[in-house]
């Protein structure tokens, strides 16, 4: 199966660091971050990738070739401008014609991905969207009024729900739902999709996800991988 990586975003929330070296590469421990998330996917018999790319394309270009020295098969296809996660998706249409992974280039995970794909087949689905389980607590309290008056205080109440990973398992009759040469999210295409009654499952996992979405998150993420490597003697 091939997986698509979307790289191609600006990164603008981690400026600076953000200048020189697109987000996908941005180090954690002794590699990028694409490198990292190429050999998870790898490790569950993944060996073709596609990846769209636009700011900074060449860096991501240099580093992994054609991917013989990661021993998979690259194929860049790059985007005129920054499109969106899913316009930067739909520019790859024309490498798509069967069931395909697509998956954020800004974010780890660490969890079996071949039990979503077998989930997808088995559903007749035109999309598996993986989710995790989140909750947060709140850094203000609520107050519930009712007709003027004051009749609650939850003082910074903890919310739970379902977060999108941005880990999919595609038909390629889901790119119908994007426009071309448009910049668009992936939420606005799965609400087209919602809209016409699509069938989209989702797929509960456990495991680890870092999404690398700003300059604490990668930090901390920094931090984590570096600590791996051990103390430098």
């Amino acid at each position: 199966m091939k997986a698509v990586i979307l790289a191609g975003g600006l990164g603008t929330r981690l400026l600076p660091y953000t200048f020189f070296v697109p987000k996908p590469m941005l180090p954690l421990g002794e590699k990028p971050i694409l490198e990292h998330l190429i050999d998870w996917l790898k490790k569950y018999g993944i060996r073709e990738f596609l990846l769209s790319v636009h700011y900074l394309s060449r860096v991501i270009e240099d580093y992994f070739g054609d991917g013989s020295n990661f021993n998979v098969k690259i194929t860049y296809i790059k985007s005129p401008r920054p499109m969106g996660t899913a316009g930067q998706l739909k520019v790859v249409e024309p490498f798509l014609d069967e069931t395909f992974l697509c998956v954020y280039g800004d974010s780890l995970f660490d969890f079996d991905i071949n039990s979503t794909i077998n989930l997808h087949k088995s559903s007749n689905a035109l999309a598996t969207m993986v989710l995790f389980k989140y909750s947060a607590r709140l850094k203000y309290g609520f107050i519930d009024v009712k007709d003027g008056r004051v009749v609650a205080w939850r003082e910074k109440p903890r919310i739970k729900g379902l977060i999108n990973a941005g880990v999919y398992v595609f038909e390629p009759r889901f790119l119908e739902y994007i426009p071309k040469d448009e910049v668009y999210g992936m939420d606005s295409a799965f609400k087209k999709a919602f809209k016409n009654n699509e069938k989209i499952v989702s797929h509960i996992v456990k495991g680890e996800f870092i999404d690398i979405g700003d300059k604490r998150a990668y930090n901390i993420a920094y931090k984590k991988y570096l600590s791996k490597l051990g103390k430098i003697p």
